[in-house]
């Protein structure tokens, strides 16, 4: 109860979610450990971490760190507020104190050292700083406000180039299939998309091991009003390649705050088109008019990120 009274935080991360949490323990049941911080008789913050055995280490990670772009924990507004008087030495010795005999080491990982105007409350403890950057994409009012924050002429341009591609074999339906099934079926096709891409990169499938799977399979039932662990988004194509999928990705939603978690695209169709592109834009677009405030696209400098975030 605790956690999910914090949880409704919108400044907490989806990562630290209960919700996101429990699909994750599911699949990988590794041991946990809840670090509970209180202030007088009311709980201040709670960073849920689990156990990973590594070289005969004992590191305690955030649940779920090797795949979430973003880690608040869980912190009270009273606390939230109060956290830049926090003496992170202090924090720090209690944080060995309560992990004695469960963990050797404590690793943190993709904290935001300010997120969205607040002050994360580990700012203080010994830190590097991520080799890569997250980039973020605000929404304002309308679609098109939104767009004037970019290149709002080059990239209208190149969309009606794509929609004229598209519309030359057939056109296209952008899906996001409210039954759970289909959602099932699209996530499955981003992993037989992901791994042949990773295969021909000579890179390694980062999600190609059974519990990594049933994680974000499990993500896909895990709802709560607006907010979802993971919604799986397509451009379906018709005509020449009637009900083929060119491309896909994944999101997840708390409150106001989208974060894209993953995308494939289907080499063999329209790679001219390029129809991952496509599908950002209208994934944004529909994203205009419900609440959202910020569609998140992650770790990681590549250049379709750079052209979309300010």
């Amino acid at each position: 109860e605790e956690w999910r009274a914090l949880e409704r935080d919108n400044l907490s991360s989806l990562h630290q979610s209960y919700d996101w949490c429990a699909a994750w323990v599911a699949a990988f049941r590794r041991p946990l450990a809840m670090l509970r911080g209180s202030s007088g008789n009311r709980t201040a913050f709670i960073l849920p971490v689990e156990i990973v055995a590594s070289r005969g280490i004992r590191i305690a990670k955030f649940i779920g760190a090797d795949h979430s772009n973003i880690n608040t924990g869980l912190v009270s507004d009273a606390f939230a507020e109060d956290s830049g008087l926090l003496d992170s030495h202090k924090l720090a010795a209690r944080l060995r104190t309560a992990l004695a005999g469960k963990a050797d080491l404590l690793l943190l990982q993709n904290i935001p050292l300010e997120w969205r105007s607040r002050r994360n409350m580990l700012a203080g403890l010994p830190m590097v700083q991520n080799q890569n950057h997250a980039y973020q994409l605000p929404l304002l009012d309308t679609f098109q406000e939104t767009l004037q924050q970019l290149n709002a002429k080059s990239r209208r341009k190149k969309f009606r180039a794509q929609s004229r591609r598209l519309e030359a074999i057939g056109g296209f339906d952008y899906i996001a299939p409210e039954a759970s099934s289909e959602q099932h079926e699209l996530l499955d096709m981003f992993f037989r998309l992901k791994s042949a891409r990773f295969a021909s990169l000579g890179l390694p499938d980062v999600f190609a091991d059974a519990p990594t799977k049933a994680f974000l399979h499990g993500l896909i039932d895990k709802r709560n009003g607006d907010d979802f662990g993971l919604e799986m988004r397509a451009l379906r194509l018709k005509g020449d390649y009637e009900g083929r999928i060119a491309a896909l990705s994944g999101i997840s939603r708390k409150g106001d705050h989208v974060i894209c978690q993953f995308g494939a695209i289907d080499e063999d169709l329209i790679a001219d088109a390029s129809p991952g592109e496509f599908l950002f834009w209208q994934m944004i677009s529909s994203l205009h008019g419900k609440g959202v405030a910020l569609f998140d696209f992650g770790l990681g400098d590549q250049t379709y990120k750079r052209s979309w975030a300010p």
